[in-house]
Parts: structure tokens; sequence; C-alpha cells
């Protein structure tokens, strides 16, 4: 690890020193390369487990890590890299095969099957170019990932303009997901299984396509409207097709059979939803200067899409400072939505339906988010570990609630370097 840090600071070292070459100086877009690291934690708990038709454990535990490395590119562009690992355990998603012979299966009790881990790993570079006026910019970037079950492959760019002496900036941008799918379906419904179950007979054929597009395009607007006061718009336009169920996710009907192993009722089909779907979601927010150790910051969104849903998002975060390197951040967030109208809780649906999902997070409620965070920012990167200045800490802590049962804690450590050049 030494060797690769060692290695990057020679290269940005031997980058900077070739660019102070130049005898025509321009300010940069970016002076030093700035290396930024996040770590978060985030658990969940809840009854209402999709793999399982709406009723088990939803016990859940993700770690992530991202590194975010972004250099100057002459004086006008920065190069952005943009990687990072997920590992997560899953109570609910080890019950696509509950059957792990240490204990009776149950959907309350997690078995130690292979899907109960899982790894995501994803690479996201990107390129933002700034015209010499510093009032025109684009960029493009480029993603992939990859899991156990789900494969994504992506790209975009954008166009910002800023105008009035910069007071008014307005932006476009668009992206092209193109994701395809290895299912893995509850293991009661894949070949052979049900054949040694008198009478069980699952209503289910598996997907034949097993691809996901997404296509988004989003429009921003941007206004300073006084010295204290800035106002911002954003609306995006979504479309998806393909495989947009989830195929190892559960449904019980009221018109079937009910059928055990142990203490595991066996699955009569998995969620089925429409092959596409339009999502429009559109967002505002207002930021106010109240005096040099506080700012007020609201955001409201609102979203529809064409199964049904509808969603209304308030957020309130109130940044204190409490001297030149420290400041609080306290935040609530409200949200509320409409189920979609394929929502069925378990055994609701009957066989002769078209669509039916069991998948509580396509289900009305209503939740909250309490937050408070702490922020270390020098802008002189005084502090220095090897070749780098520190420049910035957040320390980021969050409570989800929500009234079907769902509750969550997530806490975010990051941290900013910049490269020291002497």
């Amino acid at each position: 690890m030494k060797n690769h840090l060692f290695l990057i600071a020679l290269f940005f070292g031997l980058w900077v020193r070739a660019q102070q070459t130049n005898t025509t100086y321009k300010k940069r877009i970016l002076e030093q390369a700035e290396l930024e690291t996040l770590f978060s934690y985030y658990s969940q708990d809840g009854q209402n487990a999709a793999v399982t038709g709406g009723e088990g454990t939803e016990e859940l535990t993700d770690a992530t890590s991202t590194i975010v490395l972004r250099m100057p590119l002459k004086e006008d562009a920065i190069v952005t890299i943009d990687a990072g690992i997920s590992a997560y355990s899953s109570a609910s998603t080890s019950n696509i095969d509950p059957f792990d012979g240490r204990q009776e299966g149950s959907p309350f009790q997690a078995s130690s099957g292979a899907s109960q881990n899982d790894i995501l790993a994803y690479f996201n570079p990107s390129i933002s170019h700034h015209s010499d006026s510093r009032n025109f910019i684009w960029n493009a970037n480029a993603y992939v990932s990859n899991e156990y079950d789900y494969f994504s492959i992506g790209f975009g760019g954008g166009i910002t303009q800023l105008f009035n002496e910069r007071n008014t900036e307005i932006s476009l941008g668009g992206q092209v997901f193109l994701d395809s799918w290895k299912p893995q379906y509850p293991i009661e419904l894949r070949p052979g299984y049900s054949n040694g179950i008198f009478g069980y007979e699952p209503d289910f054929t598996a997907f034949e396509n097993e691809n996901r597009n997404s296509y988004s395009l989003n429009f921003g607007f941007s206004q300073i409207l006084s010295q204290r006061l800035q106002f911002s718009l954003s609306v995006d336009a979504v479309f998806q097709e393909g495989l947009l169920s989830t195929p190892f996710q559960r449904i019980y009907f009221q018109d079937k059979e009910d059928f055990f192993q142990e203490n595991f009722q066996l699955a009569d089909d998995v969620e089925q939803l429409p092959n596409s779907r339009v999502k429009l979601p559109i967002g505002g927010r207002l930021n106010y200067y109240v005096n040099d150790w506080l700012v007020l910051r609201s955001f409201y969104r609102y979203y529809w899409d064409d199964w049904g849903l509808t969603g209304n998002t308030a957020q309130v975060e109130a940044p204190i400072k409490l001297n030149d390197k420290f400041t609080i951040y306290p935040t609530y967030r409200y949200y509320q939505q409409s189920g979609v109208r394929y929502f069925y809780q378990k055994e609701e649906a009957v066989s002769t339906m078209d669509f039916y999902t069991s998948d509580f997070d396509l289900s009305s409620y209503t939740a909250k988010q309490y937050g408070l965070g702490l922020q270390y920012k020098d802008v002189l990167a005084a502090g220095k570990i090897w070749f780098f200045g520190l420049k910035s800490i957040n320390l980021r802590y969050a409570y989800y609630t929500r009234n079907n049962g769902l509750d969550a804690s997530i806490i975010t450590l990051s941290s900013t370097f910049i490269l020291d050049n002497n």
C-alpha cells in the first residue's frame, strides 16, 4: 500500500512540476490534486422482507469504502476517479435458500446460504472541462459495477452555462445504464426441487428477458436571488425497460393452497411487475444565509411514476459554524409515499392477476430521518499526512424510521486531502 501511495504522489509531483513550466499563467479550476476517502456503515431491521413475501426479517448490514481522486488536467479540466467496494450481510436474502441444514427454515431467521453475503464493486471515471471564461462547462462519465447477481454499465454527460455574472446557472445532462441480471430464484422454484413435495405446483415461469435498461435526462436551474438567498430547481425524466421485477422476491396467493417445508412457506410465484416504467422527480432547494455562523438549507421533492407511486420529500439542514474550523450539521428529513397499484400484502393477490409485488418499499408509508454531522475544515491544509495535506474531515450519523416497522442507522466518515507540492 505504501508503495502505491509513493508512486501516486511521485506521479502527481512530476505532473504539477511539468505544468509549472508554462510561461503563461491561467488560474486552474483545481490547483492541486485532491484525494477523498469515504467509509460508511449501515444497519437496518424490520419484519417485512420482500424475499419472503412481505413477512420476515429485514436485518441487514452494509460496509462501504470509497476513494475519489480529483486531478487537474492543465488549467481548464478535472479528471475524477471514483471507485468503491460495498460488502453486505443480509438475513432476508439469505432466505433465497432457507434450508441450510443447520436449523429449521424460517422467514424470521437467517440461513447461512451463499446469498447471505455479497460484495458490490464499482468504478466511475469522469472528466469536466471549463471554457476560458469559466462560464461554460461540459462533462462526461462512465460507470461499471458488479455483484453476484447483477452487472451494470453506464455512460453519460452534460453541459452547464452560467449567466448574469455567474448569478444564474442552467444545466442539462443525460445518463444511460445497460444492466443485466443473473437471476437467483427462490430455491423451491428451481427445476426439479418441487418434485418431491406432493401437491405443490407453483405458478411460476422463469423470466426470458434478463436485461434492464435505464435512460435519464436532467435539467437544473440555479439563481442567486440576493446576497443571502439562493434558489435551485431540478427536473429529471427517467425511462426504464426490461426486467424490472426482482427475481428472488416471493409471492403468496390467496387462492392457492399453502405448502410448508419445515417452518418455511413455499412460494407460489415471484414478483411480477411491468417491463417499463416512467419516473418524474421534481425538486427545489432554498438556502438562506442568516449570519456568519448559521445557514438554513431547505429541500423539497415531488416524485411521480406511471406505476401509481407518488412521493413527497422535505428536508431542512442548519449548519452552525462553531469557529473557523468546526461546523455542526443538524438535519431532519420527512418522506411520504403512496404505494404502487401492484402492491399486495401476503396472500392478498390472486393468481389470475398480471402484476403483483409484496415489496414494502413499494407500499404506502411515511418515514422520518434525524441526523447530526460534525465537520473539521482547514482551507490551508496545514495538517500533513505524508505527501498530503488534510483539508477536511466529516463525521455524520443518521437514524431512519418508517411507520411500517423498518428502522435503520448509518454512520459516515469522510476525509479530503490535497497533494503537498512543497
